[in-house]
């Protein structure tokens, strides 16, 4: 943890880092759905003052990842099967519309090396066991397709409810099977982009997407998880 010291003076600075650190510890479930905490406790886990606190809060909130509560801090919010369920349509729609933006311009390996690279890592974590290291490389293909695809507003989108899915994800991690299947999804995908194949690229990925999808609700119906 940085301390006050080593942080910059500048206001907006301040924020950002409050903001990204605060962020990080909901989306990694250091806090988990449910956690409380008043300004001044998280200020003090951050060592910085309350106001940087304050404005991230605000940003949180309006991102759906937390709830203020006037005089009582704030409390970070759960996400439902519903949620999910509702969460993982979007992603899977929006997705599979960049794979098929993406194949439209039939990209070159070198063009797609970011992706080759992402599935490389994703196999070795497996072989390492580091189911970790595995889901950053799954996140990190998946974020490299939708950027390349080249709208950003699209992007947008996405990114804008991939914070509440990678939280649910990431707690369910060691409790869904092994993903043996997903690298070879990520190169079916990755052949398709390179053949040009629109229609066959948004397939594969909407089925990747789908599986994904009934993999988790799965675990909220065996666990009997009302929320995550």
């Amino acid at each position: 943890m940085k301390t006050q010291a080593s942080m910059p003076s500048d206001g907006a600075s301040m924020v950002d880092l409050a903001y990204q650190d605060m962020r990080r510890r909901i989306l990694d479930n250091v806090w988990a759905p449910g956690y409380q905490a008043l300004e001044q406790e998280i200020a003090l886990q951050l060592g910085m003052s309350r106001t940087p606190v304050r404005e991230s809060l605000i940003r949180l909130a309006n991102e759906g990842l937390v709830e203020v509560i006037p005089r009582r801090g704030m409390r970070v919010l759960p996400v439902s099967p519903t949620d999910m369920k509702e969460i993982y349509e979007i992603l899977t729609a929006l997705e599979s519309m960049a794979a098929e933006m993406l194949a439209a311009r039939k990209p070159g390996d070198a063009e797609l090396k970011p992706l080759l690279v992402a599935t490389k890592a994703m196999e070795k974590a497996l072989v390492k066991g580091d189911l970790d290291a595995w889901a950053a490389a799954d996140e990190s293909f998946h974020e490299q397709l939708v950027t390349m695809a080249g709208n950003k507003m699209l992007a947008d989108a996405v990114f804008s409810y991939w914070d509440r899915a990678h939280r649910a994800r990431m707690f369910s991690l060691r409790l869904r099977p092994t993903p043996v299947n997903s690298t070879k999804e990520h190169m079916a995908l990755v052949d398709r982009l390179r053949a040009g194949d629109a229609a066959g690229a948004a397939a594969v990925n909407r089925e990747h997407r789908q599986r994904a999808s009934r993999e988790l609700l799965v675990i909220f119906e065996r666990f009997r998880l009302q929320q995550m």
